[in-house]
């Protein structure tokens, strides 16, 4: 059905009234198929239609399709010429998809933006859903020279691109160690990090992100979006911006790590200097005040026990009072 329903959202989604006899007859289907697909787009999309007797269906606001030539359009020369655009109306995960080519000669660059992912996930494997157009999700392949090893803090910078697109386009945008950007203390976007290759390289990484536009509809955790924020909810100029900025962050990674960057996420980070607790998948929780990073992106907390350092991993951060 989910075939049907993307055909159908694509003739309501200029937000005016179509009939289903227009639809049907321009699909070639049946008015029932018509009818089984708007509420297929109400239950599994998520997304409001008006049903009006003799004026059709139209959908609550107008649905903007991110399109690969619109992002192409706001992309540097420098972004234009390193990054290839694809986008899928639904997939699995895009983070799958690009690990399955990262083996199989997939190309450095090569980003995958979806309207609808079916299995996505964040970090630790809790599940990433949301209502369609609410969010921009895509991957972005990077292969670096350096290796697995030498990856540590590349979530960090990762966060610090994103940090200055957002910024840049109008959301204050504040960082939360070590994959998180928050928004008013509430997560906007997040980070997912997938690494193949050897210790001493080269390696090849999956980049996945996902961010609040809109509301996402019920999410198990307070969310911030960028339409609260004032700025316009157009995913094809927020996803360019991205790509503008992770372009020479990567670059900048692959060449220097993380050090150039440590002063720039600290400067960005939303529990500076503040009460911490950090959960572990194992074992108590270590209440601190956060103090840094460090050069390989390990957190720096102040316990009663004296300095302690925690490496990304199975960790888990809140604020604490």
């Amino acid at each position: 059905m989910s075939e049907h329903a993307f055909a159908v959202l694509h003739h309501l989604s200029d937000g005016r009234f179509h009939s289903g006899e227009d639809i049907a007859r321009a699909l070639g289907c049946s008015r029932t198929l018509v009818w089984q697909a708007v509420h297929a787009i109400e239950a599994e999309f998520g997304l409001e239609v008006f049903s009006v007797r003799g004026q059709g269906y139209r959908l609550a606001r107008p649905y903007g399709w991110l399109d690969v030539a619109a992002v192409r359009a706001g992309l540097s020369t420098e972004a234009a010429e390193t990054f290839t655009l694809a986008v899928a109306e639904r997939t699995d995960s895009t983070n799958s998809q690009l690990m399955a080519r990262a083996g199989n000669g997939g190309l450095h660059g090569l980003v995958l933006a979806c309207e609808q992912q079916t299995a996505g996930r964040g970090r630790l494997g809790r599940r990433w859903q949301a209502r369609l157009g609410s969010g921009l999700t895509f991957s972005l392949l990077w292969r670096f020279e350096r290796g697995v090893a030498e990856l540590a803090g590349l979530s960090l910078a990762v966060g610090v691109a994103l940090a200055r697109a957002l910024r840049g386009l109008g959301a204050p945008v504040e960082l939360k160690w070590p994959n998180d950007v928050l928004l008013d203390r509430r997560k906007l976007a997040g980070i997912l990090i997938e690494l193949s290759g050897d210790a001493l390289g080269p390696a090849t990484v999956v980049i996945g992100i996902g961010l609040n536009v809109t509301d996402p509809g019920d999410v198990d955790q307070p969310v911030a979006t960028l339409e609260q924020a004032g700025v316009a909810p157009d995913r094809n100029r927020v996803l360019a911006a991205l790509l503008n900025e992770l372009e020479p962050a990567l670059a900048a990674f692959d060449r220097d790590g993380f050090t150039p960057l440590r002063d720039e996420w600290w400067q960005l980070a939303a529990h500076r200097r503040s009460p911490v607790r950090l959960s572990f998948s194992h074992g108590e929780p270590v209440d601190g005040v956060a103090c840094g990073v460090a050069d390989n992106g390990a957190l720096q907390v102040e316990t009663a026990a004296g300095m302690r350092t925690f490496h990304v991993g199975e960790v888990s951060l809140r604020a604490y009072s």
